[in-house]
């Protein structure tokens, strides 16, 4: 399969290619490392495996980065199904416009190669593969204090729309890029500790977004702006 990128991770060399349906069994092998390598668990929804299997038929895109031909890591954009969840309702977005939206989906980068910033190369380059004149919008959600997630979705550019329980009853960050002006400006600023819920949904509610976050006297603030 076509190679869309190559480079160097310290003495490794990669490539990264678009993964199809016929990687699906490597794809669950890193998922079950990955998963099984995690301190807290709750950090990572797996997906399982019709989930991959939907992404895989030409319903997103996927791509793995691989050394020596063994799959270390993988990223994955979602064309989700137009459902009562969808995250456009969280966002803003028209639902005559939801066909037009991508989530972000699962990041999976091998116990043994991290420490490369490998998660961060991934988000780009996936980013980098989304058709504009399909997709304008990109979603996902991130738990609080997912730091790594976090920090992940914030350096893309990426913004706080709500903070809500989503997937039955997981508390989530939903995050939000407009694809066609991915860095408006903003003219009033407000911070929040990461753990006042209530004070961050009545900032979201007044027509704030989360830009950024950072650490202090270890505490996290998330930094809000209009």
């Amino acid at each position: 399969m076509e190679k869309i990128r190559t480079g160097q991770l310290g003495e490794h060399e990669f490539y990264v290619r678009h993964l199809k349906i016929e990687d699906l069994q490597i794809i669950l092998e890193l998922q079950e490392v990955v998963y099984a390598s995690l301190p807290d668990q709750s950090v990572l929804q797996p997906l399982s495996t019709e989930e991959f299997e939907y992404i895989l038929n030409d319903q997103g895109i996927m791509i793995g980065v691989f050394v020596e031909e063994k799959l270390i890591g993988f990223r994955a954009l979602l064309d989700p199904p137009l459902e009562d969840e969808h995250l456009g309702y969280d966002c803003g977005i028209a639902e005559e416009d939801f066909s037009r939206v991508l989530y972000q989906e699962i990041s999976n980068v091998s116990p043994e190669f991290r420490g490369y910033g490998l998660q961060k190369k991934m988000a780009q380059w996936s980013m980098e593969e989304i058709d504009l004149n399909r997709y304008d919008y990109v979603c996902s959600t991130v738990q609080p204090y997912n730091i790594p997630s976090l920090k992940d979705k914030f350096s893309q550019n990426l913004v706080v729309r709500a903070l809500k329980i989503k997937y039955v009853d997981k508390l989530r960050y939903v995050f939000f890029k407009d694809l066609k002006n991915p860095t408006p400006t903003y003219n009033e600023s407000k911070i929040a500790v990461m753990s006042d819920q209530d004070g961050q949904k009545a900032l979201l509610k007044e027509g704030f977004v989360g830009t950024k976050m950072y650490e202090e006297n270890n505490e996290w603030f998330v930094v809000y702006e209009r």
